[in-house]
């Protein structure tokens, strides 16, 4: 008991001592954190003094359980002191006990030696120096009924908010630490949702981690998103499983499964906060795209098995992206935009329309676009939309000629191209072409009005104007237009035959609500999850910016009154026929 713990991490001593229970793993035997290097400094935190808190937002088939089940190993053997490990409810407690935790002492020499088989019970585990309490969230009495230095939670988004008439599980358990000044609290869950006990440990946190890994062609650094995630357009779940490829974020190049295990063993967690200078608590976030047992093309058929289901799509969400679900009323609905669909053909636009403008949002190795057409009272109509791939389709597309349903041709009048990416390409192409294109950037905060203009460097395009735009007005605007009956005056409309695609990329966003220190309530567009492709949304909010630049807002009603013939004035009367 008076011995001092080796001079070894938690990773280290589980290389030594682990070995996986074929209960309790699909690859049993002695444990190597070379398979999983992402937990390495997830479970070395544990032993780092003045690290109080430690919480892992994991998805599916990550190593998050063992990785816990370490800890507890290592603390038994080289730190003991009580510990209290706390479930959903007590069956999974027992079950645990008996399926997981047994078994990793029995295969782990020093545990065995310390464990106290005769004295301990299903759920009171007892050991030379100390004991573990097995608890189930749902049982008041266990969670206050003793003091430990460690506790370990497992699933917490799955915990009753209550227990019994007292506080919250998460509350009673922790009161349980006050008394060690080391303690050591570990949380572990995939999420659920934005208000969960998983999710608000993440946002707490002093520190928070994302694991980059680094590109195998340009070794640039990367988080793995499913926005980089491609498979050909129309493809069902099973052939996305065979087609899907990652694109780098950087470079643009396909990163085949081959490649992924060597990128993980060079990956490092980096904060994506400012932590302060003393840390007591940390979070690592890390979705499934990063599991060894998972391929590219499974994410793809997972997702693609589970978009047209919302409970399955919520699954996804949280047990393979790791993230919040996320379900407001204000959130734009995909059936919303179908039903804003008018008897015209995409290509063409009704005779009432007056202006035309285009949105084009950057990418890195290609472009999205929409045209929209304009009358009065802000009513607008979809004419056209779509994806391409070189400057010189993006000139094709801004100088193109579109016709109404009578024939009459009509030309783009204003087109804002998103600088943001590859920016000095975006000013160079708008020097250009100054007669229709003008670059624009989204601001990063609120602003007073719709834009503000700024006059660029005379080297570049002759005093070339960039447009600074609020991005939240121009989606807010185009949220309010949604609810306008189609057709009506101030709707915003789409043609008859507009692809499901393009409503799904409209409804990439949703209202979140955000409060500062001080209480003050904003409220910001944001992507659903980080599948969400929203490029057309962007176009959207850029041709909304060029309507605004034109005064769409002062567009009159056609004056349809005939006008009556002028009053004949034969002054000359028959000596003026043929008077030439």
């Amino acid at each position: 008991m008076l011995k001092p713990p080796e001079k070894m991490s938690v990773s280290q001593w589980a290389d030594r001592y682990r070995i996986l229970s074929a209960k309790d793993s699909a690859a049993p035997g002695r444990w190597h954190t070379s398979r999983t290097p992402y937990l390495q400094a997830i479970m070395d935190a544990f032993t780092k003094p003045g690290i109080h808190d430690i919480t892992f937002v994991a998805g599916t088939q990550l190593g998050k359980t063992a990785a816990e089940q370490n800890m507890m190993g290592y603390a038994i053997d080289q730190a003991p002191g009580p510990m209290l490990i706390v479930y959903p409810t007590d069956k999974l407690a027992e079950f645990t006990s008996q399926n997981r935790i047994k078994p990793m002492i029995a295969l782990s020499k020093p545990l065995a030696e310390k464990f106290d088989a005769e004295h301990s019970q299903k759920l009171e585990l007892q050991f030379q120096g100390m004991y573990i309490a097995l608890v189930g969230a749902n049982s008041p009495s266990g969670l206050a009924s003793r003091p430990v230095q460690y506790v370990f939670f497992d699933e917490i988004d799955k915990f009753p908010k209550w227990s019994g008439q007292e506080a919250g599980p998460l509350e009673l358990a922790e009161e349980r630490t006050k008394t060690f000044y080391n303690k050591k609290i570990v949380k572990v869950s995939s999420p659920t949702l934005k208000t969960g006990n998983i999710w608000k440990g993440w946002e707490q946190a002093d520190a928070r981690y994302e694991y980059y890994v680094p590109c195998p062609h340009c070794g640039a650094y990367q988080v793995l998103t499913m926005k980089q995630l491609k498979w050909p357009e129309g493809s069902n779940a099973y052939d996305a499983r065979d087609a899907a490829e990652y694109h780098c974020i950087s470079c643009g190049n396909i990163i085949d499964d081959r490649q992924k295990m060597d990128m993980l063993r060079h990956g490092r967690w980096k904060t994506i906060n400012k932590p302060p200078k003393r840390v007591h608590s940390v979070a690592y976030h890390l979705s499934s795209f990063y599991s060894p047992w998972l391929t590219f093309g499974d994410m793809a058929y997972k997702f693609l098995s589970a978009k047209d289901e919302p409970e399955r799509l919520m699954n996804f969400i949280n047990s393979w992206l790791a993230e919040p679900w996320e379900n407001k009323a204000n959130r734009m609905q995909s059936d919303i935009v179908l039903d804003k669909r008018l008897n015209y053909l995409r290509g063409t636009m009704p005779a009432e329309a007056q202006l035309l403008t285009c949105g084009i949002d950057v990418q890195l190795d290609h472009f999205w676009y929409s045209v929209r057409a304009w009358g009065p009272h802000l009513t607008s109509w979809l004419v056209d939309y779509g994806r391409v791939e070189t400057w010189g389709d993006v000139e094709t597309v801004i100088n193109r000629d579109y016709a109404d349903i009578n024939g009459e041709v009509r030309n783009i009048n204003l087109a804002c191209i998103d600088s943001g990416y590859n920016t000095d390409e975006v000013y160079s192409f708008c020097a250009q072409h100054m007669d229709v294109a003008i670059p624009t950037k989204g601001a990063s905060t609120p602003l007073r009005a719709r834009y503000s203009v700024t006059v660029l460097d005379k080297a570049v395009g002759f005093g070339l104007r960039l447009y600074n735009f609020d991005t939240n007005q121009m989606k807010d605007f185009i949220a309010g237009r949604l609810g306008v009956a189609a057709g009506a005056a101030g709707s915003w409309n789409v043609c008859k035959d507009v692809e499901p695609y393009y409503a799904d990329q409209i409804c990439a966003e949703q209202k979140v609500e955000y409060k500062d220190k001080k209480g003050r309530i904003t409220l910001r567009w944001e992507p659903i999850s980080s599948h969400a492709q929203n490029h057309l949304l962007d176009t959207e909010t850029n041709s909304a910016l060029a309507a605004e630049i034109l005064g769409v807002r002062y567009l009159m009603e056609p004056d349809t009154e005939e006008m009556s013939e002028p009053e004949k004035n034969d002054w000359l009367g028959d000596a003026g026929k043929n008077w030439f």
